[in-house]
């Protein structure tokens, strides 16, 4: 598997946007607080993974109806779909200097083909000391999904299956999709956008 990266400009994914707005105090504080408790590089970006997938509530799994889409909003309510969870995730490492971008998959939305298909977000991050891109998903655990931090094996939150049609895009984006970015931003409701209202595809 070789990911390529959107741009060949290293700081394209450092820029802070409206919905990485890693400038406001509480992703700084936050930031600043896992950086404190860290030995490294390597370390400050586990403990900032970590963080997000366990402390950040996947809204589908909670069964909540708020929509985040900021990362300073998805860290002030504790929840948010992939979506969001990327964007503070990617604001909580880029606010450290911490080159991160943006990654796709094209899963089922149910276990079955017939369900339907989504777009699923995670976020490929630019490690300084081992000089190399890997990809960590913050979704966020539970049974039957066990997403890790690893420098070596991939251990993300879904496996893909070609024969149900699934797809890893490979491509290591600097922004936001703005299919996903659109869902989160039109709808109303997270438990029906959920499900009738995520993008299919990039």
């Amino acid at each position: 598997m070789h990911l390529l990266c959107e741009s060949n400009v290293i700081e394209d994914y450092l820029v802070e946007s409206k919905e990485v707005n890693y400038s406001h105090i509480t992703i700084k504080e936050k930031a600043e607080e896992l950086h404190a408790g860290s030995l490294n590089e390597i370390d400050f970006v586990k403990r900032a993974f970590v963080f997000v997938r366990d402390s950040i509530a996947h809204s589908w799994d909670i069964q909540s109806s708020r929509i985040t889409c900021n990362a300073s909003e998805v860290l002030h309510f504790s929840e948010g779909i992939c979506y969001a969870k990327s964007n503070l995730l990617c604001a909580i490492l880029r606010s450290n200097g911490i080159p991160t971008g943006f990654c796709y998959q094209r899963l089922t939305l149910g276990d079955t083909p017939d369900t339907g298909y989504c777009v699923h977000a995670l976020n490929a991050v630019y490690l300084h000391t081992i000089g190399k891109w890997i990809r960590l998903d913050a979704r966020g655990n539970k049974p039957g999904i066990h997403a890790e931090f690893s420098l070596t094996e991939e251990k993300l939150a879904f496996p893909i299956r070609d024969e149900y049609g699934e797809m890893d895009y490979l491509h290591i984006y600097a922004a936001p999709n703005p299919k996903t970015i659109q869902s989160l931003k039109q709808s109303t409701d997270c438990l029906t956008m959920y499900q009738l209202g995520l993008p299919t595809s990039l």
